[in-house]
């Protein structure tokens, strides 16, 4: 008997729903092919949620999304609803979604095929098959850490942030990172300031006291988030898997982002709990939306980190050979369109995508 996941859809705002219907054109496409079902709820997120039941993430939604195996977001937001505030923007349902499905741990991985090397704003040669994987700390930090708050007036007026984590939030995304690297070039590179941090040494000895409790097989080095910086732009290609605190993951996972020249290759996942979300890196884009101009190839690489998570990697990998046969042969969106090229629409690329993903199993 074959085996059904069931997959809730938020569609969201703008190129949102476009970039949805093109994955699960793919995914459904992969999943006959490979023996599996599929089982599909969609709802309301972000803007969409708004206008609809006046909440960005309503709890029904985050109960539909709880029962699910996994959760597809295409993307938030728009000027549209840019005047509300606080709990009623659409950005802030992507933090109570995460919030609820207990995801800790961020992932983003940075691709750059040789095709596509002459879009990234470095040398191609610096860039021409790079593979890189950060994992986020996504819960805690600096960005959650109390106290928190500002007082007095004038130039004494002063404010703070804190800066916690405890050996168990470091170890559980630790092990994410360990685990990840298994599955890839074996290598992490823990990313820290613990030459001035307290909270960085003890990340620092955490990590190296786990690996050599139980990842002792993984190579594990350690780097200054300074340097590290630094070294995202002088050679990129060192690296394999990241791992990093919520902070420094934010400024390094979006520094990463920008080597491929466009934000519409890049997919992302946000696990750590039972249920983990799927979603691109880019905006909603309502600019373009419903013009068949938006990129999905995020949104199907996401798929792809999908049925990775859900042990279907055959699948996966069916999916991530499909969209670099259709980069290699050309094929192009507007934002990454160069002379030479072919400007494809949104579903003429979900159909090439898919097409070539059902080919390679």
């Amino acid at each position: 008997m074959s085996k059904t996941y069931k997959i809730t859809l938020l569609p969201g705002d703008g190129i949102g729903p476009e970039v949805i219907a093109e994955s699960v054109k793919v995914l459904d496409a992969v999943a006959e092919k490979s023996g599996f079902a599929l089982e599909y709820t969609t709802q309301n997120a972000g803007g969409a949620a708004i206008d609809a039941h006046n909440d960005p993430m309503p709890d029904s939604v985050v109960e539909t999304c709880k029962a699910s195996d996994a959760v597809l977001l295409g993307a938030v937001g728009g000027p549209k609803w840019d005047h509300l505030a606080g709990a009623l923007r659409p950005e802030s349902g992507l933090l109570k979604i995460r919030k609820e499905l207990g995801a800790f741990a961020n992932l983003r991985p940075v691709t750059v095929p040789a095709s596509l090397a002459e879009n990234s704003p470095l040398r191609p040669e610096a860039v021409s098959g790079l593979d890189l994987f950060t994992v986020r700390e996504l819960t805690g930090g600096i960005y959650f850490g109390e106290p928190i708050g500002e007082s007095g007036e004038g130039d004494d007026k002063k404010a703070w942030n804190t800066m916690v984590y405890s050996v168990g939030e470091i170890k559980r995304v630790a092990r994410v990172a360990f685990e990840w690297a298994r599955k890839r070039r074996n290598k992490v590179t823990s990313v820290d300031k613990a030459n001035v941090l307290a909270v960085s040494r003890l990340w620092r000895d955490t990590v190296k006291e786990l690996h050599e409790a139980e990842y002792s097989d993984v190579e594990l080095d350690h780097m200054y988030i300074d340097n590290a910086a630094m070294q995202m732009v002088i050679n990129p290609r060192q690296f394999d898997v990241i791992l990093t605190g919520n902070v420094f993951g934010d400024i390094l996972s979006d520094a990463s982002a920008t080597l491929g020249g466009s934000l519409g290759l890049l997919p992302s996942a946000s696990v750590g709990g039972p249920v983990g979300l799927f979603e691109p890196v880019h905006g909603s884009a309502p600019d373009i939306a419903g013009q068949g101009k938006a990129n999905p190839f995020a949104m199907i690489l996401s798929v792809a980190m999908m049925l990775d998570t859900l042990d279907e990697s055959a699948a996966a990998a069916a999916i991530r050979a499909g969209v670099d046969k259709v980069l290699d042969q050309g094929y192009r969106s507007g934002d990454l369109w160069r002379e030479g090229n072919t400007l494809a629409s949104t579903t003429e690329l979900g159909d090439l995508v898919k097409n070539a993903a059902v080919a390679t199993l």
